[in-house]
């Protein structure tokens, strides 16, 4: 005689459940947000760090521009020449080769340091003058004649004044 078993508890029931082997798509939604809002957070952190480490009060204060005065180099002459001149760095020349002359540049200079103007004539000769004005006023000229003639026009700038504020004075 052949019997009927009926399932006793719902684990035994022949009719799998599937409904965990696949998460819904409400599932996967729900672990991107996680997965954004944890990214967002990570990179205020960060902002906070980088913003900690950069506004650090142990920095150095921010350097001061270096007064400069204004310094008017020109060489007169015709043809060309090799011209060479200290620049707004203060320490590099600034060399222009074949300029045609009469050339002029005007250029700021820090307060401390020389400007200095080289004029090389090249292989046909002639003549060219250099001059140097600091803050339009007029500081030396200078003459060179000849096949590769050379002369130079030179300044020292004033040292900056220091002012008492910059002393700590009261």
């Amino acid at each position: 005689m052949p019997t009927t078993e009926e399932p006793g508890s719902p684990a035994e029931s022949e009719i799998p459940d599937t409904t965990k082997a696949y998460p819904s798509r409400d599932d996967r939604r729900v672990d991107r947000r996680g997965i954004a809002v944890a990214s967002a957070l990570l990179l205020v952190c960060g902002v906070f760090v980088a913003y900690g480490v950069l506004d650090s009060k142990d920095a150095p204060a921010p350097q001061q521009a270096a007064p400069v005065a204004g310094v008017t180099y020109e060489v007169l002459g015709e043809g060309t020449a090799d011209i060479s001149y200290r620049g707004p760095g203060g320490d590099k020349a600034t060399v222009v080769t074949n300029a045609r002359l009469p050339w002029k540049k005007t250029v700021s200079v820090p307060l401390g340091a020389s400007s200095i103007v080289n004029v090389t004539l090249g292989e046909k000769g002639g003549t060219a003058s250099c001059t140097l004005a600091v803050r339009g006023r007029h500081v030396q000229r200078a003459t060179a004649t000849g096949a590769f003639g050379r002369t130079t026009c030179s300044s020292e700038l004033p040292a900056p004044e220091v002012s008492a504020a910059s002393e700590g004075a009261p």
